[in-house]
């Protein structure tokens, strides 16, 4: 059996808000669909095309702009350099022509209220966030495909496993913590280290760096953007942003013009307690707020708990000196090689395992990076990611209106907090002394997620969501 290879790039991914996993996902799906069709010398022969959504794709699929994700994929655009400010203007055309141009390339008629189904009482039993694409050619052949969008922007087509990329031979390969804590002690690396070993397998240290560099400069562009934009978010529920007033209040009287000279302004601010909480609640909050107004964002390792590692990193960058190319690699890193052991151990979907499947497993991530980057050892580091991660154990996943707004947001700083608690902790143990192992939360994580309700998994039809009395305008 081939077993599951993941790369930092795999967990982190540069996309567009509000959910990686019926966002970014079913986009992705769009696009493989088409390049599909390419593949197959149909794309000329299209004439129609329908999309069925399933499951939890259909009863938040609004809320989390999956339609809206869809028609930009099937329309050619990419997710990583599409212009956000164009989004509106190119969903209205759509509807309005009642056109779509597939992969950029085949304009065909498409209608909006008629091609595009939300079947809210019917689900696929590989996963609840299932997608049909079907293309209807002008031999009168019919070609349908199905996709699953599994979390984290990772989609498997139906009948295939999802493990279909290229395998490789790496060096330290990790299913397990217990794997990662055995090459750290046989070879004495750091997390971080083991992971840059194994992304040689796919390519140079140099362009591992440059990419994770790229992700970093995303990440700090959306923690900026986020801390100097005012006003409402969209989808109807009215709330407002508030990461731009927290930073006027807190920044005060000192002066900046971009992101570097702001950091110093933060710095020079203070250091006391409640100011650092402050601000690592600002950094969650402006991340998550640009996600749920379709800005762009970096999966980690979910759109939705998109804020916690950006807020986290920026607490070290801030408070902790840790403005170095070196150090923001070696944060991300390590913090990519825990998710991918709760990915291959559990799962990072929230239709699957509820928020503790997003907001944990990033909270653990974020608690592991920092604790290596404040001088952990290596199994203070895993006992960080265990700690963050069993105190979101059975964390539901009830969005208020299907939108990634109430209570998505204010989780992400939440699980900041956690996360920054659990290093701390952490560092002040000796984990010999720890009683439950990180492999032992994963497959507590992943039983409490089989057993959860479906109602609490991304589907609003339990929780808040249904407690919380709301009157959204008709889409």
């Amino acid at each position: 059996m081939q077993r599951e290879q993941i790369s930092v790039f795999d967990i982190f991914k540069i996309g567009i808000g509000p959910s990686s996993s019926h966002t970014l996902g079913p986009w992705r799906a769009a696009q493989q669909f088409t390049a599909s069709l390419k593949q197959q010398g149909v794309l000329d022969e299209v004439e129609q095309v329908k999309i069925l959504l399933y499951g939890s794709l259909a009863k938040t699929g609004k809320g989390h702009g999956t339609d809206i994700a869809i028609l930009l994929g099937l329309n050619g655009g990419d997710p990583v350099t599409f212009d956000v400010n164009a989004i509106d203007s190119t969903i209205e055309t759509i509807k309005n022509d009642q056109l779509i141009r597939l992969s950029g390339e085949k304009l065909i008629s498409f209608n909006y209220n008629e091609d595009l189904m939300f079947l809210f009482f019917e689900s696929l039993p590989f996963h609840p966030n299932g997608l049909t694409f079907q293309a209807f050619l002008s031999s009168g052949k019919a070609i349908s495909e199905t996709y699953y969008s599994i979390g984290g922007g990772f989609v498997v087509k139906e009948g295939e496993s999802g493990s279909e990329k290229e395998q490789v031979e790496l060096p330290f390969p990790v299913e397990k913590a217990n794997d990662l804590w055995h090459w750290c002690m046989t070879t004495g690396l750091k997390v971080s280290e083991v992971v840059m070993e194994n992304e040689l397998a796919w390519r140079t240290e140099a362009e591992t760096r440059a990419g994770i560099m790229q992700h970093f400069n995303v990440m700090k562009e959306c923690i900026y953007r986020g801390c100097h934009t005012s006003g409402f978010l969209p989808g109807g529920l009215n709330v407002g942003r508030r990461a731009a007033a927290l930073n006027k209040r807190l920044i005060a009287d000192n002066l900046y013009t971009d992101y570097e000279s702001w950091v110093a302004a933060i710095r020079s601010g203070g250091n006391g307690f409640n100011y650092t909480l402050d601000w690592v609640s600002c950094f969650a909050l402006a991340v998550n707020e640009e996600n749920a107004s379709f800005g762009r964002v970096v999966t980690a390792p979910t759109n939705g708990a998109a804020g916690v590692i950006p807020s986290v990193l920026q607490y070290y960058i801030t408070f902790c000196d840790g403005f170095t190319e070196e150090k923001i690699t070696q944060f991300i890193a390590c913090a990519s090689e825990i998710g991918s052991i709760f990915k291959k151990g559990a799962t990072i979907s929230a239709a699957m395992g509820g928020c503790q499947a997003e907001i944990g497993v990033s909270s653990a991530m974020a608690a592991a990076a920092l604790t290596e980057c404040l001088g952990g050892s290596q199994r203070q580091v895993l006992m960080a990611a265990e700690i963050a991660m069993e105190h979101h154990l059975g964390l539901t996943c009830d969005p208020i209106g299907g939108l990634v707004q109430i209570p998505c947001i204010e989780r992400n700083t939440m699980g900041a907090i956690k996360a920054i608690t659990a290093s701390q902790l952490a560092l002040q143990s000796n984990p010999d002394k720890a009683k439950v192992s990180l492999d032992a939360v994963v497959n507590t994580m992943w039983e409490t997620a089989l057993d959860m309700n479906s109602k609490y998994k991304e589907t609003s039809d339990g929780g808040l969501a249904t407690n919380i009395p709301i009157s959204l305008p008709e889409c």
